[in-house]
């Protein structure tokens, strides 16, 4: 049995994927205010929330369990609206050696886009499960979001 895995997500939403893409890519920080679902964030080190080398301090609730981590981007590929987040630390650590999550804003034909989550994981044992109730918290986070983003 692999301890290492992918789960993916695609979304239908209603604000272009250009959108999307500036806000997990450069507007992260305003994340906390589209969404109940996470609770606060702060830099932890570095110089913006958008910098590589940057690292931030999330507090969000995933199966009804208030949850917190350390994350920094990883990369960010504009031309595919693609940012790869690596989280670590806090509650993460207690279950997976890698945790990321990878983010892709994609065009459709009807003026809105899909978004596409991936949670990329190795579990530490086989007693951790698949993180699932992390796609479920992106999914719930994502409708939120874009119903913030109609309005903008």
């Amino acid at each position: 049995m692999s301890l290492a895995g992918k789960i993916s997500t695609e979304i239908g939403v209603h604000a272009a994927a250009a959108k999307w893409f500036n806000l997990f890519a450069k507007q992260l920080h305003h994340i906390q205010n589209l969404t109940d679902r996470v609770h606060g964030t702060k830099l932890h080190r570095g110089e913006d929330f958008h910098h590589n080398e940057s690292i931030k301090h999330w507090t969000y609730t995933i199966d009804g369990k208030v949850t917190t981590c350390q994350e920094s981007i990883e990369s960010i590929d504009e031309a595919n609206k693609t940012v790869i987040y690596k989280l670590f630390d806090g509650d993460i650590d207690l279950h997976f050696k890698l945790f990321k999550f990878v983010f892709q804003a994609i065009d459709n034909n009807s003026g809105g886009s899909i978004i596409k989550w991936t949670v990329e994981y190795e579990r530490l044992d086989k007693e951790v499960d698949p993180p699932y109730g992390y796609i479920e918290f992106l999914h719930k986070c994502t409708r939120d979001i874009d119903a913030h983003l109609l309005k903008a």
